[in-house]
This record gives C-alpha cells, sequence and structure tokens, in this order.
C-alpha cells in the first residue's frame, strides 16, 4: 500500500512536527484542517487546507470540516474496483492513502472540574470518527494512524519499505480504531445516560452495559501460576481505586495482592477514626479502630496474629516512622501495606523490608450510586449497586427484654459496619471497636459462630457479635450463649425470629435487629 496522500486532523497535537515532517521527507502530500493546517504550515511544511481541497469552507464553528463526498469517497473507494476507480475519475476525486486522527478530548472534558454538559456535547467529536471508521473499513487500501503512540512505528516501517504499508500493519491498526471508537461512544453514552435521564432513572440497571477497561500492565500469572492474567483500569469509574494508588516500592502486584488490597481498603474506608484492616483471602484477619493508628494496628493484628502472616495491611491515615518501626517489629511478614500518607521516616523504614510491597492512595470517604459492582460468570455478567447501605438508626430495633448498655451499642455498629466485610456466612466478635474473632465462609451459620468463638478464645467472654444475615434457629445463640457473649447485632427476618428471640432472653443476651441484610459471597 504506497501512501501518496494523507489527511491529518488531530486533536492532541503531541509528535505531530516529527510526523508530518516524516510524512512530507517521503514524497507524502498532506491535507488538514483548520488548527492543524495552519500549525504544520507553521514549520515550513507545504500542506492543504481542507477547505481548499473540498472547495467548500468550514463551516457551523468547526462542526463541519470533513464531512464532505470528496473526503470520504477519497477514503472509501477499493483500489482495484474497476467501478469504484471510473467514478472517482469522473467526479474528479482524488485517493486519500492515509488517515491520521485522534478526537476531541472527551473524556478529558467531562472529568475536569466545573464541565458542563454543553462543554461536553461541544467536545463530541462527529468528523473524526467518521473518517477513522471509513480508513478502518478500507483497510485494504488506506493506512489508519489514531493515536500519537503509532508515528514512531508507522515513519519507520514507511522509510524501509519505499512509502508503503504492509496489509497486516494496515488490519492491525484498524483494530485498533474499531476498539478505540467503541469506546468513545461508551463514554459519550455513559455520560448522557446520566446528564438526560430524569431523577427517577438514574442509578437503575440499563439494557446494554458498555464496560471499557484499559490495561494497567501484565501480571506474573493470575490467582494460580498456569493462569494468564492482566490488571485493568475500569475508565468509566469517577472514584479512586487500586488502579490509581501509587506503588512506592517493592515488587509488582500479584492478582491476589489486588483482590486483596480492595477488600482491605474497602474495610477501613467507612470510618472517621484511625482503623486498620488485614485481609488474608479476602477476608479480614483483624480489623480496628482506635484514637491512633498506632493502637488501631496493634489491636487489628492482636485479633489473630497466626493468620496476620503475609497479609496486606490497609491504613486510613498517614503512617508515622514510629508507627512504621512498631510495625516492622511486630509483624513476621507482610505482602503488601497501603496507607494514604507516609510521614517522616516511615517510608525509609519499610523500604529495608526487601520486595515489601508500598502503595499509597487518598481515603476514599464516600462512594457514588453510579459505582456498580461486577462479577463475571460463565456466559454473563452479575451487575449491582455497590453494598455501601448504612444502617439508620431508626431502623435498629431492640428486640429482647434486655437492652445493650450505650458501650455495648458503640461495639454492636462497629461489628456491624465490618461483618459486612467477611465472606457469608460471617459472623464477627468484637470487644471495643476491635474485632476478637471471625468466623467467615461457612456452609452453616453456627459453624461460624463456633469458628469465630474459637479463634477469639478466652476474648469471647463479653465479646459482642454481629452476624451479616439472620439466624435460622436458635442453635447459634446457644453457642454465643456458651462462650459469654453479651450482645448481639442482626438483620432479623428470619421465620423462626420468634425462636431466636426467645432463646435471647432465656439466656439474657440483648439482641438488636437492623433490618438490612450483608451478604457477601
Amino acid at each position: 500500500m504506497k501512501v501518496k496522500r494523507a489527511l491529518i486532523s488531530v486533536s492532541d497535537k503531541t509528535g505531530l512536527e516529527t510526523f508530518a515532517r516524516g510524512l512530507h521527507g517521503l514524497g507524502v502530500e498532506i491535507i488538514s484542517t483548520g488548527g492543524t493546517a495552519s500549525l504544520i504550515g507553521s514549520w515550513d511544511i507545504p500542506v492543504v487546507e481542507i477547505s481548499s481541497y473540498t472547495g467548500y469552507p468550514e463551516m457551523l464553528d468547526g462542526r463541519v470540516k470533513t464531512l464532505h463526498p470528496k473526503i470520504h469517497a477519497g477514503i472509501l473507494a477499493v483500489r482495484d474496483n474497476d467501478s469504484h476507480m471510473r467514478e472517482m475519475k469522473e467526479k474528479d476525486i482524488p485517493c486519500i492513502d492515509m488517515v491520521v486522527v485522534n478526537l476531541y478530548p472527551f473524556e478529558k472534558t467531562i472529568s475536569a472540574p466545573g464541565a458542563t454538559a454543553e462543554d461536553a456535547i461541544e467536545n463530541i467529536d462527529i468528523g473524526g470518527p467518521s473518517m477513522l471508521r471509513s480508513a478502518a473499513k478500507n483497510s485494504d487500501s488506506v493506512a489508519v494512524v489514531s493515536s500519537t503512540s503509532q508515528y514512531a512505528e508507522i515513519l519507520d516501517e514507511m522509510r524501509r519499505s519505499d512509502g508503503c504499508i504492509s496489509p497486516e500493519t494496515a488490519r492491525k491498526l484498524a483494530v485498533y480504531v474499531f476498539r478505540k471508537t467503541a469506546g468513545y461512544d461508551s463514554a459519550i453514552s455513559e455520560y448522557l445516560s446520566g446528564h438526560f435521564s430524569s431523577g427517577e432513572r438514574r442509578g437503575k440497571t440499563s439494557e446494554m452495559l458498555d464496560i471499557r477497561l484499559k490495561k494497567i500492565y501484565d501480571l506474573r500469572y493470575g490467582e494460580n501460576p498456569h493462569q494468564q492474567a492482566a490488571f485493568y483500569r475500569d475508565t468509566a469509574s469517577v472514584i479512586a481505586g487500586v488502579a490509581d494508588a501509587v506503588q512506592l516500592a517493592g515488587k509488582q502486584l500479584s492478582f491476589n495482592n489486588i483482590l486483596d488490597i480492595d477488600s482491605a481498603m474497602r474495610m477501613v474506608m467507612g470510618f472517621d477514626r484511625p482503623a486498620v484492616a488485614i485481609v488474608k483471602h479476602s477476608n479480614p484477619c483483624g480489623v480496628a479502630a482506635a484514637d491512633t493508628l498506632e493502637k488501631a494496628y496493634v489491636d487489628a493484628l492482636d485479633c489473630d496474629r497466626l493468620s496476620a502472616f503475609g497479609g496486606i495491611m490497609a491504613f486510613n491515615g498517614a503512617i508515622d516512622e514510629k508507627t512504621a518501626e512498631l510495625i516492622l517489629n511486630e509483624s513476621d511478614f507482610i505482602e503488601c501495606i497501603i496507607a494514604s500518607e507516609y510521614e517522616g521516616g516511615a517510608l525509609d523504614a519499610f523500604k529495608r523490608k526487601k520486595n515489601l510491597r508500598i502503595l499509597q492512595l487518598p481515603v476514599i470517604k464516600d462512594i457514588p450510586l453510579s459505582e456498580k459492582d461486577m462479577r463475571k460468570v460463565l456466559g454473563g455478567m452479575l451487575v449491582q449497586d455497590i453494598d455501601s447501605k448504612k444502617s439508620l438508626s431508626e431502623d435498629q430495633k431492640v428486640i429482647t427484654t434486655e437492652k445493650p448498655s450505650e458501650k455495648m451499642m458503640g461495639s454492636l455498629l462497629f461489628a456491624w459496619e465490618v461483618v459486612r466485610h467477611v465472606k457469608s456466612n460471617a459472623i464477627l466478635l468484637c470487644r471495643g471497636t476491635r474485632t476478637v474473632g471471625i468466623g467467615a465462609g461457612q456452609m452453616s451459620r453456627v459453624d461460624s459462630v463456633i469458628t469465630a468463638v474459637r479463634k477469639a478464645g478466652k476474648r469471647a467472654k463479653g465479646a459482642v457479635l454481629a452476624s451479616d444475615a439472620f439466624f435460622p434457629v436458635p442453635d447459634s445463640i446457644e453457642e454465643a450463649h456458651k462462650a459469654g457473649i453479651s450482645c448481639i447485632i442482626q438483620p432479623g427476618g428470619s421465620i423462626r425470629d420468634a425462636d431466636v428471640i426467645a432463646a435471647c432472653d432465656k439466656f439474657r443476651i440483648p439482641m438488636v435487629f437492623t433490618g438490612i441484610r450483608h451478604f457477601r459471597h
């Protein structure tokens, strides 16, 4: 494919001078639009302005520039189709062999502070996607360059091939274009659906869901060494997450690291007080809130020091050097630490630990309703709102004869905030604002109670208990009584609630219903 004529119309001018000069040096005629043409001309590179080429001026404040038969026929004509070429000759339309276009920065525009709907709409590119798609459709005859990152590779190939582009390269470029325009249209669709929808429609599920993911990097492997894996950024997400964390030291994150970091972050982000979560296999080994991060760390670690070995630690505040030294002295092996900041010599202290992954990410307090939780299944996708619902005080009901004290109630609410992050069936034991025993992922709720009590040991006596869902029968209450549990919080809603309440009354254990379930599968 010999490139004799190229049309250039770009929003991002990065690397343009070198690329345009390279094309000119290869004898390529350059056609260009508006500001791009002026810039190329300022570099003393010959350029034909688009209105001169089509014989028709740009109009409507630049909304119409390239939407002209002379442009699209020049791109779409199939070179080995005799009738196409005969018609092109009759209409005196030259062929365009290369299209160089990057699109208006729609996503950059809508993410800018103070961006209005009018700003967004004016940055919806019309001519650009049309030219890209035309060129990509006709990739046997036209090379389409849609990213500044492609310039060097294209020039190198043309210089080695007497100004030609190979069919393999042209097809690769075409595939890239359709992927790019699909993502561009998806971003516009997502924005406009939110902007144009009435209040009652927002947050509801869509008939069609476009997911736009951009690869950040390949992983060594997935959950296991025989599984290939990569980490992608959700380009539609409006909150900062693991994909936005800055890694300050240590080895590259693994598939399992990323899952556990996400879980740990979610556990601490809901607290206003300093909080720490230690996570293994997406479940907490310990979570605590205290007046200082140092105290919260010790309390979280003390929940289950054995399981914390090789865990992920999340801190919702700044770690100072004193706390960093304490962490290094108390923890035998840490995979990763993520915090909002590292003060003084904290970072240098952590860097002494070879291979320790150190990440920094500002703490997120609120998750917008637009954020969704998605889980892939074979042949489909499950989509739901993120479980960010809080238990309202007016919905909390003490349904037993015994009432919890104010101190007990504070501990119950802490336990209730944490239990939502434990895999179902989930049982959490707490003393104050620190976990002392966690039962996760058991097939029966009573087994989760037994596990949590065993983990807590003597600390179970006087602890509060949180359950992510209702108790189907009173057996869990009986186990809680044997362990010396002081009070219980759970959603309620079982057909045998009366039996469960009666068991609590029998053992004089106060129980609170929240009316909200927090399954985490």
